[in-house]
């Protein structure tokens, strides 16, 4: 096996891409794609490593964290838990907004 060279956030986004859940022994894609905002860094590299796997692992550009959590999870829902969206943001009240649509 060859060793495969990766940035901390290509490492991330390709570990998402290989989650799957399986249900009655079919297997299903579990992340659909992300939700974010971009700031404070996370330009350079989740950014980075999102347009690199464009193809097959969709990007959607939000506005509010909270909204993106909360469409996460009715996503998760309407797939009966069988896939759901990642959600990333930068660092500071964001985020907070993030936890607070979570609970």
């Amino acid at each position: 096996m060859k060793t495969q060279r990766l940035t901390m956030a290509q490492a991330i986004v390709q570990f998402l891409k290989a989650q799957f859940v399986s249900r009655d022994g079919v297997e299903h894609e579990f992340f659909g794609g992300m939700f974010g905002i971009f700031g404070h860094g996370s330009v350079a590299g989740i950014g980075q490593a999102l347009h690199q796997t464009a193809d097959d692992f969709r990007y959607y550009q939000t506005r509010n964290e909270q909204a993106m959590v909360h469409t996460a999870i009715a996503y998760a829902k309407m797939k009966n838990r069988l896939g759901t969206f990642a959600c990333s943001s930068s660092i500071g009240p964001g985020a907070t907004n993030m936890v607070t649509g979570a609970a």
